[in-house]
């Protein structure tokens, strides 16, 4: 009985995948499209982090964390972890953020020009974040969708696409988001922003797209909410390599 409930299990969320990248290829047929369903995750940035407990319990070991603040003089190059979820103490120079956030905070990354970022259980209440890194283009994209309540009670998606560089490597590109369901499309085309400018900055100054619950609802389905993502060089990045 355990053998067949473990199998039978398994089955089951297996056809639950295949279900879920359905629906997504259903609302965006575009062939070769890649399909990403992606969990919320409630936000830790208050509570105290997996780096932190480490870190405490290395201390009690008398073992030196990982995660640590550095005590000497600051190294300018050095930028603090980039992670939206975790307060991580994190420091290190930009060109390895991508693996400290794959091996430390399990964020998964997913490599393509046009890919659909399959979002579920939409209804879960705010703070929630869904998080995706995306390779393309020869760099890496940080997207994030939070559900949050800038008002009390009336809780807003915030979705942004930031890229792991500098301001004026962003500069560089654009990126598109895009709802389609029910014949209706919204979509939401602008500049990334880079990571060392906070996610929290940009949904702060509302530079992302925007939805109510009820504009979210009327792009959901049971609950998932499919967003296209394409990202391509910016026409002033395009004209200057040609001159």
């Amino acid at each position: 009985m355990l053998f067949f409930t473990q199998c039978f299990g398994a089955v089951l969320d297996l056809i639950h995948l295949r279900f879920q990248h359905y629906k997504a290829k259903r609302v965006f047929s575009a062939a070769g499209q890649l399909v990403c369903v992606v969990n919320p995750t409630h936000s830790l940035k208050y509570a105290p982090t997996r780096c932190a407990a480490a870190a405490q319990e290395s201390t009690e070991q008398g073992v030196l964390p990982p995660c640590h603040h550095h005590e000497a003089v600051h190294d300018p190059q050095l930028v603090p972890c980039t992670c939206p979820l975790f307060s991580c103490p994190w420091e290190g120079h930009l060109e390895v953020v991508v693996s400290h956030l794959r091996q430390t905070h399990r964020i998964n990354i997913l490599q393509g020009a046009e890919i659909v970022f399959l979002a579920t259980d939409m209804h879960l209440p705010a703070p929630t974040d869904w998080i995706i890194m995306h390779s393309c283009l020869g760099h890496q994209f940080l997207l994030v969708l939070r559900k949050q309540e800038k008002h009390e009670g009336h809780p807003q998606f915030f979705a942004t696409m930031m890229l792991i560089g500098t301001p004026s490597q962003a500069n560089n590109f654009t990126y598109r988001l895009e709802l389609n369901r029910n014949q209706r499309r919204l979509k939401w085309e602008a500049t990334p922003r880079s990571v060392l400018e906070r996610v929290d900055s940009v949904i702060s100054d509302g530079d992302c797209l925007v939805l109510n619950t009820s504009l979210a609802q009327l792009f959901s389905d049971n609950g998932s909410l499919a967003i296209g993502i394409a990202i391509t060089t910016s026409k002033v990045h395009s004209s200057e390599a040609e001159m």
